[in-house]
């Protein structure tokens, strides 16, 4: 066994007994990029599967300066005190661009969350990746599940990409949106609040309350212009305080409300059968990229063709073609 490495046994035995040390080097483990540890990591989430997934999943989305973070700690600090609830948070972060770390450190972000016993929390590099959310971020809620924490929230980069991968990660995908900043419904990304299941209007304390009302009530009737994601279920807009605590409680009875008309149906199940479909599918293109760029024939060939690229002498597409060419000798 590798220095510093433990047992897929040690692993998981560590995660399900909830020690916080343990779970933070499995998550460790499976964000690893080495192809060692990727194979120790696939065996410990084929152990724990069977112990998760019995806990809420949580998106959070919504453009910089909305306060997703805010929100997230205020949100957290409500489930843990006065519900009792135990919460992951999965906070994924820019990635420098030269290291590969993560930038802002969601811990410095959320420090009275992250004093509570009740609450674990876990920036994760996004590595480049669209949507906002790191690669192995569905087998870090895996972890988080299998080491007993009832409610899981994701927030992501929101930096104005996709945001389909945390759709296809959680139960319920929360939009943030700011009063004010200039994205009333002239502005609405109308794909993303295709893939919501709650608006919240934040900051709607002060001066900023009555500007935030109106928002709410244009963003609802925006709302109704668009279909909603599950038959029965008309996406609500709220309004939140994270400094006043306003709206909080609300907000979670939303989030409660949603689980339970989900599961009063078909839809909860169908739709965590198709993120497992979507996923498998994530894997495979992973997986498949990785090789393609390892494999001796595509090494060989990529300078001259890069070159070719660069120089407008060669199309993408037709290079494209030549470099798969070689990888799959044909």
């Amino acid at each position: 066994m590798a220095r510093g490495r433990l047992s897929v046994e040690a692993y998981a035995a560590g995660v399900r007994a909830g020690e916080r040390a343990v779970l933070a080097r499995a998550i460790t483990l499976v964000e690893s990029q080495r192809a060692d540890d990727q194979a120790l990591a696939r065996e410990l989430v084929a152990e724990l599967q069977a112990d998760a997934g019995g806990s809420l999943r949580v998106g959070v989305t919504g453009s910089p300066g909305a306060g997703k973070s805010t929100l997230i700690e205020a949100l957290g600090l409500h489930l843990v005190r006065d519900l009792g609830r135990r919460v992951a948070v999965l906070a994924v972060d820019p990635s420098s661009v030269r290291s590969g770390g993560s930038i802002l450190g969601d811990k410095t972000r959320m420090q009275e969350l992250a004093r509570e016993p009740r609450a674990f929390i876990r920036p994760s590099p996004s590595l480049g990746e669209l949507g906002g959310v790191a690669r192995h971020t569905r087998e870090t809620v895996l972890l988080c599940e299998a080491s007993g924490f009832d409610v899981v929230l994701v927030e992501t980069v929101g930096v104005g990409q996709s945001e389909v991968m945390v759709a296809q990660l959680v139960d319920c995908f929360l939009v943030l949106m700011l009063a004010g900043a200039g994205d009333e419904l002239q502005g609405i990304k109308r794909g993303i609040l295709e893939l919501a299941d709650i608006l919240a209007i934040t900051k709607a304390d002060g001066d900023n309350t009555a500007a935030a009302e109106r928002a709410r009530a244009e963003y609802a009737l925006a709302m109704r212009l668009i279909r909603p994601k599950h038959p029965g279920w008309s996406v609500p807009v709220v309004t939140t305080s994270s400094v006043t605590g306003a709206g909080l409680a609300a907000l979670w009875q939303t989030v409660e409300r949603h689980r339970l008309a989900l599961q009063s149906g078909p839809a909860w199940q169908a739709q965590r059968e198709a993120q497992h479909v979507y996923w498998l599918w994530r894997a495979i293109e992973a997986e498949l990229m990785r090789r393609f760029a390892a494999d001796p024939a595509v090494l060989a060939r990529r300078p001259e063709l890069e070159a070719a690229v660069r120089s407008g002498r060669l199309s993408p597409d037709h290079a494209a073609a030549e470099l798969l060419a070689a990888f799959t000798g044909r």
